[in-house]
């Protein structure tokens, strides 16, 4: 761990000269422009074992901003952020023109603008085959796991997260409490927990300046992931039951870096460099931004990298952009992106109409409506004229656009445009709403007054009888639930393929994210709506923000098991023994851009007979063949990696060590790849794996050898694909798959082949 030392005694020493020389390398910033957050990313720092690398560090990072800003006072007032215990960096205030000098220097890796990413947002464990009794297994193993939150704070005084019989706090934990007079403790099931906040502005009305979730997102991912088990756990008793997380005997470190106004890149780099210090085992991130970024200008990929480094598995959330091509969120190979499916649990929303008849829609409608009918109208029908909307405005019930004194006490027919108009209806006197979208077939939402979501071929059987009666009504029923066909991945849920590294499948799984009942803050809107008064331990919400942390709670149980494991060994665990699902099923039609290799399979990944695994090299040598320098490398990894005999290839990224196979061709042309693997034998002493191949159609594949033959533990043994086929079509995907058998045991990679279009 010298190269790290070395390489900041000799930045050090650079700024000493510079100052000592009276050089500057930019004045003060001219008047006009504009400052802006940056994360000044720095790659790697020596390990800490106490504070004085981070003391030494920071005081690098006031120097360096004092050369561009000019003056000491004007780099302390910049200065936000001096990461340091798990990597080095910084977050300041800057203008492009600082910004750039700061870029140029020796010893920074990137520096980017800091942008506000947001939050991707029971029965699912029974329905994935995970059962309680299960969970109880290894209680004493489970109380060592730390499993890290990042996103909006967390309910302390919940249920989910009481220390009832836990024992003493993992004496590996190194993190802290950060009390205030709202959240008063810590306890020994909720081992730490902070909150940072880089905005000089106060939190937005009904949030705290503390780790207490303003908004429940947090407690539900939280719960979800490591929460209790509780038993006669509902939802105003639409779902009732027993709510548990993933690893419910494991502990719970929360950091807080979501605020009801946004989620700060620099806030969650922080947060990340903290975590990691921590000692935690496993982190869960259901944040996430709209744009594809580079993997050293995007906070999440740097702290996962990190975090790998150290052992730590990072589970991501997909986004909730689909069902696009390429509308992957988090994409880094080093990390586990999760995208979200369906339970096999539907939440019935009836509505009756004057006539006598009954549309079955879909809502979470916690309200029992007292009279037997309520007038009906269309939105469209009752525009705000004398507040200048027209009826094509109000059909979609857009925020003011519907009269007052028409809708008063009336259930209100409405299209969906862009927001839910539950809200609007509200406000403007209505009691309840019937919105027709086609967009949500899949997913309930929690209303704010009576609501029930129906497909345009029933709005238009509602619109043409308010049309045929001068007194149409109607009224709707409160949520029942129903069995349905699962799993099929959401219609939200967002697509690979991964738009950085074509030969990395994206996402690697798949895990439950529809209409999952976790814990909730009681201060929280229930449907996100001002106005809304409901007071609930529980929620039901849908996102893969949701089957984010349902990953990282079977990574903490298998983590459990095999603390030894490194981050790529657990998330190979995870997706060589998933279920395979059914491409030919509604909603699965993207195949393993849809879901990856399958469904989470909780029970099998204890035990998966082998692993690939990947480690730092194998890290490197995949930046290398990205195109990734020597200078750049080392600083990211803190050591003396070198790309000096490996040459930038775009074909590189297929001989990294993954669980799935990709391969990326362009279409119109045969084509032939050549794909290297190796696997770690963790399974039986004495064992001899056949391959079983799947072949994608219009191709041959083979495997050379076929037959891997382990002795002892830990063994490993390497093979070869060869992966021939003819001309493809632009944009077409064909899947196959390559299983390894032996006894009981399957490992199974997806093989992926996409022409892409250019």
């Amino acid at each position: 761990m010298a190269a790290p030392c070395i390489s900041y005694f000799l930045l050090c020493m650079f700024f000493i000269l510079i100052m000592m020389s009276g050089k500057m390398l930019c004045t003060a910033v001219s008047a006009g422009q504009d400052t802006k957050l940056h994360v000044v990313y720095m790659g790697s720092t020596p390990v800490q074992e106490n504070g004085e690398s981070h003391t030494a560090l920071a005081s690098l990072h006031l120097e360096m901003l004092h050369s561009v800003h000019g003056s000491r006072e004007a780099a302390e007032e910049s200065l936000k952020y001096s990461y340091g215990k798990s990597f080095g960096g910084f977050a300041a205030m800057l203008s492009p023109s600082h910004a750039q000098q700061l870029s140029n220097m020796d010893g920074v890796v990137s520096v980017f603008e800091s942008k506000k990413l947001k939050t991707l947002t029971t029965r699912s464990w029974d329905f994935i085959g995970f059962p309680a009794s299960a969970q109880s297994n290894n209680l004493d193993y489970q109380s060592d796991i730390i499993i890290g939150v990042l996103d909006s704070g967390i309910w302390p005084e919940s249920e989910s997260f009481s220390d009832a019989g836990f024992g003493p706090v993992p004496s590996k934990w190194r993190g802290g409490c950060q009390t205030t007079s709202d959240f008063p403790a810590c306890n020994k099931k909720l081992v730490g927990a902070k909150y940072y906040r880089s905005s000089p502005n106060y939190p937005p009305l009904g949030d705290f300046l503390s780790p207490r979730d303003g908004d429940g997102h947090g407690t539900h991912t939280s719960s979800t992931a490591a929460g209790n088990h509780i038993k006669n756990a509902s939802f105003y008793d639409i779902t009732q039951g027993d709510a548990r997380g993933g690893v419910p005997g494991a502990r719970i470190a929360m950091y807080k870096v979501c605020w009801l106004d946004d989620c700060e890149e620099a806030d969650i780099l922080a947060a990340f460099d903290d975590a990691i210090y921590d000692s935690v085992d496993i982190i869960s991130v259901s944040l996430g931004s709209d744009f594809p970024m580079d993997y050293f200008q995007d906070s999440i990929a740097i702290g996962a990298f990190h975090a790998m480094k150290r052992g730590i598995l990072v589970s991501n959330a997909a986004g909730n952009s689909g069902p696009s091509r390429a509308s992957i969120s988090n994409y880094s190979p080093w990390s586990i992106t999760v995208a979200a499916s369906t339970i096999d649990r539907k939440m019935d929303c009836e509505l009756l109409l004057g006539n006598n008849m009954s549309i079955e829609g879909i809502s979470i409608n916690t309200y029992t409506m007292e009279q037997p009918w309520y007038p009906l109208v269309y939105g469209g029908d009752v525009a705000n004229v004398s507040g200048g909307f027209t009826s094509n405005v109000s059909s979609g019930c857009a925020l003011n656009s519907l009269d007052h004194t028409k809708v008063e006490g009336k259930i209100v027919l409405c299209n969906y445009v862009d927001d839910p108009p539950d809200y609007s209806v509200f406000i403007a006197g209505g009691v309840g709403v019937i919105i027709i979208s086609d967009d949500f077939d899949d997913t309930a939402f929690v209303s704010l007054n009576p609501a029930t979501t129906i497909s345009t071929k029933q709005g238009k059987y509602v619109l043409s009888y308010i049309k045929s009666t001068s007194s149409p009504f109607a009224k709707i029923q409160k949520t029942t639930t129903s069995k349905a066909l699962a799993p099929i991945v959401a219609s939200f849920s967002s697509r690979g393929f991964n738009p950085i590294t074509l030969d990395i499948l994206k996402p690697d799984i798949t895990a439950p994210g529809v209409d999952i009942l976790a814990s909730w803050a009681r201060n929280s809107s229930l449907s996100g709506n001002i106005g809304d008064t409901r007071i609930s331990d529980f929620n039901i919400i849908s996102g893969t923000s949701m089957s984010c942390p349902h990953i990282a709670g079977v990574a903490g149980f298998v983590k459990s098991y095999h603390q030894d494991w490194s981050a790529s060994a657990i998330k190979s665990a995870l997706m060589t023994t998933a279920f395979v699902m059914d491409p030919t099923k509604v909603g699965n039609e993207d195949a393993e851009f849809g879901y990856g290799t399958g469904q989470i399979n909780p029970m099998k990944a204890i035990d998966p007979g082998l692993v690939y695994d990947a480690r730092v090299d194998d890290y490197v040598n995949f930046l290398c063949k990205e195109g990734y320098n020597d200078a750049t490398l080392r600083l990211v990894t803190g050591d003396l990696s070198s790309c000096d005999l490996i040459q930038p290839s775009k074909n590189g990224a297929r001989e990294l060590n993954y669980p799935s196979i990709m391969l990326s061709i362009i279409p119109g042309y045969p084509f032939k790849a050549e794909i290297p693997r190796t696997v770690t034998n963790v399974g039986a002493i004495e064992s001899t794996y056949k391959a079983i191949i799947s072949s994608p159609s219009g191709t041959n594949v083979t495997i050379i050898p076929n037959t891997l033959s382990f002795s002892p533990l830990n063994q490993k043994l390497s093979y070869n694909i060869t992966i021939e086929g003819g001309s493809m079509l632009a944009d077409e995907l064909v899947s196959g798959a390559l299983t390894w058998s032996y006894g009981n045991y399957t490992v199974r990679s997806p093989i992926t082949i996409y022409a892409l279009a250019k």
